[in-house]
């Protein structure tokens, strides 16, 4: 027989049915929407995910390198890391600036390997942003401060001229480390340009023009800041197309000097040696071994002989003759490290 709930327990079911469902409701409610960044189809990516992530890995170099540099210029800890590289256009970078921001303009120039190449510079400079209050706490410790918090800077601030000076010998000597991270893929020489104050007031860059703007975070002295460089679409276009053709430059080389390398290792001598067995014998034994003797390896004629290269068996193989002289017809090939140490 089913059993039959009373009244009581009806409505303490479904009151607890209630209090479930707004504690669900309010779980929902709690939890922060995720947003999304809305991709726009009539402007298509120029840049794929591995040419960003190649970037990542220059950029993650060119931290290391900086933040030894900076550890000596600012008497302290300092550390640097790469938040983020995301590819987007100029006015949503130039629209987060401040009045009195400052940016430092940067000329690049592409060097070609190739002994007939010419060196190509980009007519787009590179930005490189630094807050304000991380660059005057940085001057602070340039200057001999051991203070380590970095102030509250009011909006609009405007650096003066000494600071201006400073601001130039800092970035100067940042800027000038950026190359050596990319000489893996292409040398490149970063020039700093000058310093433009109240970038906001100036059309730098087409604000429809792509670009990719890589975000650091710098730590030092317990204060954290904001490094930002911007690479206009047009230079990265140039780069990479230079990486392309150094990249199909040395696979045509190498193509072309396969030939070379088999010819030289074809003439090259590689002893073999062939063991049928072993044996132990006595040295009276071997004193009174003579021509025609028979030494006992207890193996057949037949059995499997092991051909060693440089101590290791790589082959196995039978005995036989051929024109006359003898010779092993090899029948395996011992490719497992196992088989070889055998």
């Amino acid at each position: 027989m089913a059993e039959v709930l009373s009244q009581s327990q009806i409505d303490a079911l479904l009151n607890s049915m209630r209090s479930g469902g707004d504690a669900a409701d309010k779980a929902e409610e709690k939890q922060p929407e995720k947003k999304y960044r809305k991709y726009d189809f009539t402007t298509p990516r120029k840049f794929t995910k591995d040419r960003l992530k190649m970037l990542n890995g220059i950029f993650e170099n060119y931290t290391r390198v900086i933040s030894s540099r900076l550890n000596a210029q600012l008497r302290t800890s300092c550390t640097i890391e790469v938040e983020s590289i995301e590819e987007q256009k100029f006015y949503e970078f130039n629209n987060a600036l401040m009045e009195g921001d400052v940016l430092a303009m940067v000329n690049i120039t592409v060097h070609s390997r190739e002994a007939d190449g010419k060196d190509v510079q980009a007519e787009d400079p590179v930005m490189v942003y630094l807050s304000t209050p991380t660059a005057l706490g940085m001057m602070d410790r340039m200057m001999g401060s051991e203070d380590d918090v970095i102030h509250d800077i009011p909006l609009g601030y405007a650096y003066t001229d000494l600071e201006l000076q400073l601001y130039e010998l800092l970035l100067k000597d940042i800027v000038g480390l950026m190359g050596s991270s990319w000489e893996n893929y292409v040398p490149i020489t970063f020039e700093y340009e000058r310093t433009q104050v109240n970038p906001t007031l100036v059309t730098l860059l087409n604000l429809d023009e792509t670009v990719v703007l890589v975000d650091m975070k710098l730590t030092f002295g317990g204060s954290e800041g904001r490094m930002s460089v911007v690479l206009p679409g047009n230079v990265l276009m140039s780069v990479f197309g230079e990486v392309s053709r150094e990249t199909m430059g040395r696979k045509a080389a190498s193509e072309d000097n396969s030939g070379e390398i088999f010819d030289q290792l074809r003439d090259s001598t590689l002893e073999i040696v062939a063991e049928l067995g072993d044996t132990q014998l006595s040295l009276n034994d071997i004193y009174h071994l003579s021509v025609g003797d028979v030494v006992d390896l207890g193996r057949s004629k037949d059995s499997p002989v092991f051909l060693e290269i440089g101590g290791y068996q790589w082959f196995t193989g039978r005995i036989g003759t051929h024109k006359k002289n003898m010779a092993i017809k090899i029948d395996e090939v011992c490719y497992s490290a196992e088989q070889r140490s055998e």
